[in-house]
This record gives structure tokens, C-alpha cells and sequence, in this order.
């Protein structure tokens, strides 16, 4: 008899009807949008947790920008998303890789303009935005259709600046003047921007020396509440220094620099700006990373004793300059910020002592005999990392 009520047993009283609602939003979670969508016709209970806004806070899109049937409904996709679950979005990361022809930035434009202009109508809780890697200076880009993307994104900045924190447009490569008037969208609603967290790097076009424009300094000037910043070295210049000492100078932890040899960074930083936003900014820790700029030389025109290194990367890919030498940078250079740098990686350790250097306190011993050095790194492809 129990049996044949067991069989009986109505189906919405089962285990899984009888499941937390926090458990159960813990397997939608895990689930993507085609089986959420099944999963929600279940029952009324699963209907309801399709739209819990826990689900939604987190969000990448990716397109891709190659022509594929696989890929074609991609654009469609991500606009039916942030239409029906748009509100619950809290972060936000878009991606469009290595578009191929000007018929899909056309489609990525116009499905950017449909997506960003629905998050700005119905969405209140966005805090980060990432759009990385655009590369708006390839031919790819006709001139309309690179306009419209920039007119979209700087609408949707002037609305959004009033509740974003983290803001990433990591490879947009624009010009000055079209990078200033995105970034200073964010601060069209009250005179300043509250970005905590802002990364600028390769955002503009290569062979641009941004420190020398005055309306880059005043864009930055707009940032009120920075702790991280990362950007290239050719946006460093005296008058950055000293606006971000002034306004930034309380919250400001992290700057995180990228120096590319096909960047200029030849311009010349006084101490004095890096010793005055050192002593203002007494928590801040600054981060180097250098591609393809290994010469001493170079390298101590940037690295100022006066600057707070934490971190230095050296990177070099096809370096063939046979009068190279990393010696004078590990016992001239590199010491000068062994109190601050944090300790070597054991690539370091490899390369002092394939070098038969000691750098003094920095070093970090060994216990026991010291190994053999090991071969000198031959190749190409060369890496440094502090």
C-alpha cells in the first residue's frame, strides 16, 4: 500500500520541489542561458528563480570576428540577454576578437548601440564595465562606423558615470582627442568622475606622445577618487603627477605602467613630481612593465629613484642587439629600489645568478650550497620579472 502511494505521489512533491531556494538558485548558477530557459518551464518556482538577480550580476560577451554560421547569432544573443535580464547587471565585460572584415564592426556597432542604449534606460546598478581590445585604429574601422561606436559608448558613460567604479577600455587605440572626450563623459553629470578603478592601457593609438597635451592632463584632473590606474608610459608627464597628488592623493594605492618600445618615452619627469605624489600618496606602490625597452639607459630615464617601485617586468621579444647586456641594470639599476621592490621570482634568482650577481639586501638566500648557474637564456624571446 505504501508503495502505491509512493507511486502515486504527486510530482511537485518530490526532493526537488522541497529544495532550498538557495540551493536551488546555487544549480541555476552552474546551468547557461539555453538550459536556464529549459529549466524555467519546469514549474512555476523554477520560472521565478530564472529572474533572481543573482544570477545575472556577472556578465561576458564575446563576439567573434570571424564570418561563421556558428557565430552568427551571437550579436542577436546579446541583445536578447541585457532586453530581458539587463537590469540585474552589476559587471559587465565585452570582447569582440580580431574583427576581420567592415561588415562585422558595422554589426558589432550597431548591436553596441541597441545594448548600451537599453542598459542605459533600464539598468541602475552597473559598477564595472569592461570593453577591451576594440583596436579602433585598424582599417577594419571605417570612419562612420568608428564615430558611431565612440558617440554610443560616450551617451552611455554620461549616464552610467554617476554609479561606476571600475571602467576598463584596455586597446581601444584612439586618438587624443577621442579618448579625452570618452573619458570625460564620465564626469558630464557633476564636474568629476568617481571611477576608483580606471585602466587606460594602449587606449591610444600607438606612436601618440599623450604627455604632451594639455587636454589629457585636464581630462585626468576629472578623477577624483582613483586607487588603481594603469596606462601607458607616454601618458606620464609632470602635470599628471602633480593632478593626481592633488586629487587622487588620499585614495590613490596602485599605477600600474606599461612602457612599449614602439611608445614614446623620451620625455623627461622630474623626481621632485614622483618624491611629492610619493609623499601625498603614502600607500602607493607603482608597477613597471617594460616590452621590448631593455637598454640601461632607457630604462634609467624612466626608473627614478624617487618612484615607489613595487614591481618591474622586463620583456623582450627578437632582441637581437648583440652589445646588450643585463648586467648594468641588475647592479646599477635595480638596486636602487631594493627596499621597495617585492621579492625576486625565481626567474630573477635564475638570472642573478647566471650572472654572478649579488643585489645586496634584495637578494633573497638560499639555504644550504648555492646550485651551479645555469646557462645564460639564448632565443628571442627574453623575460625579467620583479
Amino acid at each position: 500500500m505504501d508503495e502505491e502511494s509512493q507511486a502515486v505521489q504527486p510530482r511537485d512533491q518530490s526532493c526537488w520541489a522541497a529544495l532550498p531556494d538557495v540551493c536551488l538558485r546555487r544549480v541555476f548558477w552552474w546551468l547557461g542561458d539555453r538550459d536556464r530557459s529549459r529549466a524555467a518551464l519546469v514549474c512555476r518556482k523554477w520560472n521565478q528563480m530564472m529572474y533572481s538577480a543573482d544570477l545575472w550580476r556577472y556578465r561576458t560577451i564575446t563576439f567573434s570576428g570571424r564570418p561563421s554560421r556558428v557565430h552568427a547569432s551571437e550579436f542577436e544573443s546579446a541583445l536578447w540577454y541585457v532586453k530581458k535580464f539587463g537590469r540585474y547587471l552589476e559587471h559587465l565585460e565585452i570582447k569582440f576578437l580580431n574583427p576581420y572584415n567592415a561588415v562585422l564592426t558595422k554589426k558589432f556597432q550597431v548591436t553596441m548601440r541597441g545594448l548600451l542604449s537599453c542598459l542605459g534606460k533600464n539598468n541602475n546598478r552597473l559598477k564595472s564595465l569592461s570593453v577591451q581590445h576594440l583596436e579602433l585604429d585598424r582599417p577594419v574601422w571605417r570612419n562612420s562606423i568608428r564615430g558611431s561606436l565612440i558617440k554610443s559608448l560616450s551617451f552611455f558613460l554620461k549616464k552610467a558615470g554617476r554609479q561606476l567604479d571600475h571602467l576598463s577600455l584596455k586597446g581601444a587605440r584612439l586618438t587624443v582627442e577621442q579618448g579625452c572626450a570618452v573619458l570625460g563623459s564620465l564626469s558630464c553629470s557633476r564636474g568629476e568622475s568617481l571611477v576608483s578603478q580606471l585602466n587606460i592601457e594602449d587606449y591610444f593609438s600607438h606612436h601618440l606622445a599623450v604627455y604632451s597635451s594639455p587636454q589629457f592632463s585636464k581630462t585626468m584632473a576629472t578623477f577624483r577618487s582613483l586607487v588603481s590606474l594603469t596606462l601607458n608610459y607616454n601618458c606620464i608627464s609632470d602635470e599628471l603627477l602633480d593632478g593626481l597628488c592633488e586629487n587622487n592623493a588620499r585614495t590613490l594605492w596602485t599605477i600600474n605602467i606599461k612602457c612599449h618600445v614602439h611608445d614614446p618615452h623620451g620625455q623627461v619627469i622630474w623626481g621632485m613630481s614622483w618624491a611629492r605624489l610619493a609623499r601625498r600618496a603614502s600607500n602607493l606602490k607603482v608597477n613597471f612593465f617594460f616590452e621590448r625597452v631593455m637598454k640601461h639607459e632607457r630604462l634609467a630615464r624612466v626608473l627614478l629613484q624617487e618612484i615607489p617601485v613595487r614591481g618591474l617586468s622586463l620583456r623582450s621579444c627578437y632582441f637581437s642587439d648583440p652589445d646588450w647586456s643585463m648586467r648594468p641594470t641588475l647592479t646599477d639599476l635595480l638596486p636602487t629600489f631594493r627596499h621597495t621592490l617585492q621579492a625576486p621570482s625565481p626567474v630573477m634568482d635564475d638570472w642573478t645568478r647566471a650572472h654572478g650577481v649579488q643585489l645586496g639586501s634584495h637578494h633573497c638566500p638560499t639555504s644550504g650550497p648555492e646550485p651551479p648557474p645555469k646557462p645564460r637564456p639564448r632565443g628571442p624571446a627574453q623575460s625579467l620579472c620583479l
